[in-house]
């Protein structure tokens, strides 16, 4: 993929999206071929800690469903017909031996239904690790600082265990430190599409960022400055399409395929919460001093907002404006996974303040196993030429 990137760099995206589809996880199973007695912890999205995977020596790999590249047969039986659809093929990708290659999974407070699927999972898989990170809900005071860090530590007990090696303060450092230049390099590619939409597609960027949850991140820190080094020499032409924020995608991701049509009918994408976790920090997270400390609390005050977590300090609904003004869009599509409860409850205090800035929006509601998209296309069709000729 290095190569490809240096010498063909316009099949890159093509081959991190048949990467993305690809429900054997090959770039895994090569990097336990590589890696003999190497541990892998996959991980239920939005956030994990990944530094403190990564400094056991371990592999993270972010999980976010099956697509539509699943039939659930054992999934349905334990879960009711209400659940969001990342949950169900997570668990029938743990079912079908599909996760084989994992040697532990991490959860943590998203939602009732994640919190369900980790002790579901757990109860199905009694030879596998299955752990759940407490996070806190109330930024307020130094002592969720003291809490996170704990429930850090008691994690670190357990991966130690697992993978037989003692991680380290200057592990957890070094960890920290490439990870801070992986969302360096996404937050300069967010730059750029955002300044330079016809250069950069949002669904070339989605995939390039999301194959990064299957493969080392100083691997995919490589990948990222290959793009960087050749975006500026790319060209491509601009057309009549209005700016917009996608709102309402950090967990279950939408089918690539609606992404590429949302594009093709008149959205030019300047900001969005897809694959939230990658971007988790808005600053570096500090490398100097205690790790663990630093790492609770740039979760709690160097971070950005989600559904999933509660900062009254900085409401969500109010962030949700700002991010519009700073990105110069014109709307917000709400892009929202069917069933998800924390973005359909927050949908409404967003509504309440985007009509009271005035800044139009769109509600739209998907699965992750969708394979027509023909009413998305002509409702967001719809959506943008009533801006554009208004």
């Amino acid at each position: 993929m290095r190569e490809t990137l240096a010498f063909d760099f316009e099949r890159t995206f093509d081959q991190c999206a048949t990467l993305l589809g690809d429900l054997t996880f090959p770039t895994v199973a090569a990097w336990k071929q590589e890696h003999p007695g190497g541990r892998v912890i996959g991980y239920f999205p939005v956030y994990a800690p990944s530094e403190i995977i990564h400094a056991a020596g371990m592999l993270p790999v972010a999980l976010h469903g099956a697509g539509d590249g699943l039939e659930l047969q054992h999934a349905d039986a334990r879960f009711g017909s209400f659940i969001c659809s990342i949950v169900k093929s997570t668990l029938e990708l743990a079912m079908t031996e599909r996760l084989a290659l994992m040697d532990g999974l991490l959860f943590s407070t998203i939602c009732d239904s994640a919190r369900n699927l980790a002790f579901v999972i757990k109860r199905n898989q009694p030879g596998m690790y299955v752990d759940f990170l407490h996070l806190p809900h109330n930024p307020n005071g130094t002592a969720s600082h003291d809490f996170l860090a704990s429930e850090y530590r008691r994690l670190i007990g357990h991966l130690q265990e697992l993978s037989g090696r003692t991680i380290s303060d200057e592990a957890l450092r070094n960890s920290i430190a490439v990870f801070n230049e992986n969302r360096n390099l996404l937050r300069r590619l967010y730059e750029f599409r955002r300044d330079y939409p016809e250069r950069l597609r949002t669904w070339e960027l989605y995939v390039l960022m999301r194959a990064g949850n299957f493969v080392p991140v100083e691997t995919h820190n490589e990948w990222l400055r290959g793009v960087l080094e050749e975006l500026p020499g790319r060209t491509g032409k601009r057309r009549d399409a209005i700016r917009v924020v996608i709102e309402g995608s950090f967990c279950e991701q939408p089918p690539l395929d609606l992404i590429r049509v949302m594009e093709e009918a008149g959205c030019t994408i300047a900001d969005d919460d897809f694959i939230l976790g990658r971007r988790w920090f808005n600053a570096d997270v500090p490398v100097a001093g205690d790790p663990l400390m630093n790492l609770a609390e740039s979760y709690q005050d160097r971070s950005v907002y989600s559904s999933v977590r509660h900062d009254n300090r900085n409401p969500r609904h109010k962030q949700l404006v700002e991010k519009v003004r700073q990105a110069k869009a014109q709307a917000v599509v709400f892009l929202t996974a069917k069933f998800c409860e924390p973005a359909c409850f927050d949908y409404v205090l967003f509504k309440r303040e985007l009509e009271a800035a005035k800044i139009p929006h769109l509600p739209l509601e998907f699965e992750e196993k969708a394979y027509t998209f023909d009413r998305f296309r002509m409702e967001v069709e719809t959506f943008v030429e009533s801006l554009l000729f208004e």
